[in-house]
């Protein structure tokens, strides 16, 4: 039985989005908290949002968040780094009962290496809906991994005309990587509410005295780990007054373990493990200098926050590293061993001679990102995006068609055979055979 209530959208003219990523809650990263900060500016403005991602342990169904964001947690396990097995076509009916149900106009994925994302977009797009895509990160464009991910990146991208990338070195590699035009990929910056991220009240600048050194990051090759436990034992045995505090959990977590009882560090070195995002400020206001050892970087935004608690940022200079703060709250090293380890000494040089002003460095921040800005970037994105026409079938599964000699083939086939799926759908389970929900009440 259809609901004769009217929908959000009838009642403030604003429309209702869903956000779609691999990457949400429990998880902790900078898409995961890209999604909650923008989803909750976007309630905040009046828009209804909601987010569908997978489940996780045992974290399923749908669930409540902050001011009432609305998430469905679907029954589809990961396989690495907690992206989910591709399905195909299974996820088609569901998700599309969800898109009626919650009234959705827009839907927005985020994360190229995000399955799901992709996947969800490729329905909506069969299904008629607006749709906008948020780029989050670099990748390769000669490697066997990034050729393939890249021929599939590209199939989707070639029916969405409204991209976000979150830096301008971001955009040049998404438009090498997917031959979209310029003129429809918008950037966007991540940023952080910084009232809750504040320098430490009681900071004294350690002179001849210990300094510590935060890292907090998804323990993975593409983070530097490699590199982050070649440079703490060479500090360490140069400096008796540098101690490091480490946060996160990954893959090569068990490197760091091992450097530790290698170079016997256990005093100087402590593994936080995860480190839940309510917690990541209390952790920073402990340090002094934050280390980022990333070998592939399109934002950033640990560094952000590190650099809204008032602390000096030692960074490698890749990606769109260079492009988030100024020269004085930010020094720059190539990703190699000496040099990272070089930067990082003068860094604490720096550090005791009390030459860095953490408060400096807290203003600074506050007056360059806002996710309230953001998100009013955001909606002129969807503002854009309504003004476009809705791509037809057959311009659809050409442009498909033409991303590849096979491959495009391949592809111009699924999307044909995605389209049958949905009028067979259409035909036995109408969409006004599906109850609409009731939002919730904070927000209707």
């Amino acid at each position: 039985m259809k609901s004769d209530k009217p929908s959000y959208s009838e009642k403030n003219g604003l429309p209702n989005i869903c956000m779609v990523s691999d990457f949400f809650y429990p998880g902790l990263g900078g898409v995961e908290m890209h999604i909650y900060e923008l989803s909750q500016c976007l309630m905040v403005r009046g828009y209804k949002v909601i987010v569908v991602t997978h489940s996780r342990n045992d974290r399923y169904g749908v669930r409540y968040m902050g001011i009432g964001l609305k998430v469905y947690y679907l029954p589809y396990k990961s396989i690495y780094d907690n992206v989910v097995y591709p399905s195909l076509f299974t996820l088609f009916p569901l998700f599309r009962q969800i898109l009626i149900r919650e009234k959705i106009d827009i839907v927005h994925g985020h994360q190229s290496v995000s399955m799901l994302a992709l996947e969800c977009l490729f329905h909506a797009t069969t299904m008629g809906y607006r749709v906008v895509f948020t780029d989050h990160s670099l990748f390769g464009l000669s490697n066997y991994d990034s050729i393939h991910a890249n021929n599939f990146f590209r199939i989707n991208l070639s029916c969405i005309d409204n991209v976000i990338c979150v830096s301008h070195t971001n955009k040049k590699n998404l438009i090498y990587r997917s031959l979209i035009s310029p003129k429809n990929v918008t950037v966007i910056p991540n940023a952080i509410d910084s009232n809750d991220f504040l320098p430490n009240p009681n900071y004294k600048s350690p002179i001849n005295n210990e300094v510590i050194v935060i890292s907090i990051c998804r323990m993975t090759y593409r983070k530097g780990v490699d590199l982050l436990v070649e440079i703490i034992p060479r500090i360490c045995n140069s400096d008796p007054n540098v101690r490091f505090i480490l946060g996160g959990d990954g893959p090569k977590k068990h490197l760091l373990h091992e450097m530790c009882k290698k170079y016997n560090l256990s005093n100087r070195v402590e593994l936080l493990g995860s480190v839940p995002h309510t917690q990541v400020c209390r952790v920073l206001q402990r340090g002094h200098i934050f280390l980022n050892t990333s070998l592939t970087e399109a934002f950033g935004i640990s560094i952000i926050e590190a650099a809204s608690c008032g602390l000096l940022v030692v960074s490698s200079n890749v990606g769109g590293i260079p492009e988030i703060l100024p020269q004085e709250f930010l020094r720059l090293s190539n990703p190699s061993i000496s040099n990272m380890v070089n930067e990082l000494k003068i860094a604490v040089n720096i550090i005791r001679e009390g030459k860095f002003d953490p408060y400096s460095s807290h203003k600074k921040i506050s007056a360059m990102y806002s996710w309230h800005d953001i998100a009013k970037r955001t909606v002129s994105v969807y503002q854009k995006s309504n003004q476009v026409d809705i791509i037809g079938t057959k311009e659809r599964i050409l442009r498909i068609y033409k991303t590849g000699n096979l491959i495009g083939k391949i592809f111009a086939l699924i999307a044909a055979l995605d389209y049958f799926i949905w009028f067979f759908l259409e035909f036995f389970y109408p969409k006004e055979s599906i109850e609409h929900c009731i939002d919730f009440p904070g927000i209707s």
